[in-house]
């Protein structure tokens, strides 16, 4: 979604009619390093920390630790592509597997991000709903998911892989989507995207709304059990809502985010105003809504921070 916007946005109109190159250019190089070094250190330090803390065996755990690596390679390979617009710079093989590696890895990374927010709230939904028998996932079956989160999203997004190419055009390189000459006319890439949204966007939201809504219902109402002390009990909701309220605030981050790409993506490929897509008022949404998308990845970590003490939430989770 992000790889093909930012691909579409250097080709819709000169960046120097709407806006000053040089100036753009400055802000943008500060901001994208900025969010490339706290991603890099924040989503590193989680894994590292949660690896070091031998947590691994708990699914939130893990799931914590795959959206940390997700977001290191949507780190490694999107943000040094925004510091440079325009050409792309290089050329022969390598520039070519480059071009659809690039594409391919922010978008798999993108994927991967959404299914393992629905994980985390599923896991959320089993700690208050069935805590006695808590995890209801187990290590081997968490495994399974996390890999199948790689899989599916490398799986969707083999059309990007296939259908970038390096072109050349009269400012030089440019790396960009050839879908009719990859596919023809057997589908459209309106109608990729459109499928995209649907699977890897609308539906895993509902579904995580839903299962978050149940659980907030669930923790106001529950009562205690008879063989569990007032104690006990107290410790373990506040320990629930602890994570809990981490595990809300990622994914409303997430949505946020990546909402205004998303609508800006679909009135680009839906909307019949030509002129309202190539107005600079277009443009300057745009480039909001990519800096919006390539920031939670460095929001993250700084979520999983603020709802701990001298990092317990690491602990919690242990």
């Amino acid at each position: 979604m992000l790889a093909n916007m930012t691909s579409k946005l250097n080709g819709t109109r000169p960046m120097s009619s709407c806006f000053n190159p040089s100036e753009v250019r400055i802000r943008k190089t500060i901001i994208y390093c900025l969010i490339c070094a706290v991603s890099l250190v924040g989503n590193s330090f989680i894994g590292i920390v949660v690896l070091k803390m031998k947590a691994l065996k708990r699914p939130i755990s893990v799931f914590i630790v795959n959206m940390a690596m997700s977001d290191l390679s949507f780190t490694i390979f999107l943000i040094p592509k925004q510091l440079v617009t325009g050409t792309w710079l290089i050329s022969g093989p390598l520039g070519k597997v480059l071009c659809k590696l690039y594409f391919f890895s922010v978008e798999v990374s993108n994927v991967v991000s959404i299914q393992t927010l629905f994980l985390i709230a599923a896991d959320r939904f089993g700690a208050v709903f069935f805590h006695l028998r808590y995890p209801v996932i187990s290590s081997k079956q968490c495994r399974f998911f996390i890999l199948a989160t790689w899989i599916i999203a490398m799986a969707f997004n083999c059309p990007n892989l296939i259908s970038f190419k390096l072109v050349r055009n009269p400012k030089g390189l440019a790396c960009k989507p050839k879908w009719s000459d990859a596919f023809g006319g057997s589908f459209s890439y309106e109608s990729y995207a459109s499928a995209r949204f649907t699977v890897f966007w609308h539906v895993p939201l509902v579904l995580i709304s839903v299962l978050y809504v149940a659980i907030a219902f669930k923790v106001k109402s529950q009562k205690t059990p008879g063989e569990e002390s007032i104690n006990s009990r107290e410790q373990r909701l506040r320990r629930e809502k602890n994570v809990l309220r981490m595990s809300v605030a990622i994914v409303m981050t997430f949505a946020v985010c990546w909402l205004p790409i998303s609508i800006s993506q679909l009135l680009r490929y839906h909307s019949s105003s030509s002129t309202m897509i190539s107005s600079c008022a277009f443009q300057y949404i745009m480039i909001i809504a990519v800096f919006l998308a390539s920031s939670n990845c460095a929001i993250n970590p700084f979520i999983c921070f603020l709802f701990s003490e001298n990092y317990n939430v690491m602990r919690k989770l242990v």
